[in-house]
């Protein structure tokens, strides 16, 4: 099978084919497709390490597309839209986008988030921790599987939700501030409050931690994964 580093899901033909060939300059190699089926036939043929959507598409909208695809895979997806409205940025956060990315975006922006993306897909920091497992309340994280379990079986977590999950681990009982989250896990300083904020929320749905017992807010600082006992 194929590998691409990043698929390009958008409608605007000038503007895709403008950022594949300024991607394929600096050795990302991209592809583009126009809708929400030309990018299931795609993923059927190639595998693909990042995608970047664009929310208006002919036939299928890009949230569409989103909810499938969170039903097959847990590839990063950055949203890039004209419609910056909170609702819509909101909307693709919550249902399994990573980031949400502005148009007009500049390419070199665009790029290098990409790229930090890229580089930390399949990590969780600058290193990995030393255990085999890590274990919190009724649950345990299988590091070499890169695999949560609950007490009901396996919490499926988006590639994101699980970085986010173990680099806060890693740091439990220490404040972790949001700039730091920005570069360590998302490996961009042009990461929004509201993206990392909506992160939290949905990781701590999945956990079960409705009482924020292990992921406290640390109000205009940051977040701490809180030692237990």
């Amino acid at each position: 099978m194929d590998h691409v580093d990043c698929l390009i899901v958008d409608d605007e033909e000038a503007l895709s084919e403008s950022t594949v060939t300024y991607f394929t300059m600096f050795d990302v190699s991209t592809a583009w497709v126009a809708t929400g089926a030309e990018c299931f036939a795609f993923l059927a043929t190639h595998h693909v390490s990042l995608i970047l959507l664009d929310v208006n598409l002919d036939g299928e909208s890009g949230f569409e597309v989103c909810k499938r695809l969170r039903t097959e895979t847990d590839i990063p997806i950055l949203f890039i839209s004209a419609r910056t409205s909170t609702d819509d940025v909101l909307l693709a956060l919550n249902i399994g986008g990573d980031d949400y990315i502005a148009k007009p975006y500049l390419l070199s922006v665009l790029l290098a988030k990409v790229k930090a993306v890229l580089k930390r897909y399949g990590n969780v920091g600058p290193s990995e921790p030393a255990e085999h497992e890590v274990r919190f309340g009724d649950h345990r994280v299988d590091l070499a599987a890169r695999a949560v379990f609950g007490p009901d079986g396996e919490v499926v977590l988006t590639a994101m939700e699980y970085r986010l999950l173990v680099y806060l681990l890693r740091h439990r009982g220490r404040t972790v501030p949001k700039a730091e989250l920005f570069t360590q896990v998302w490996g961009s300083t042009h990461t929004t409050d509201s993206t990392l904020n909506v992160h939290v929320a949905r990781l701590r749905a999945k956990l079960g931690d409705v009482d924020q017992r292990w992921i406290t807010t640390v109000w205009g600082t940051g977040y701490v994964f809180e030692n237990e006992g």
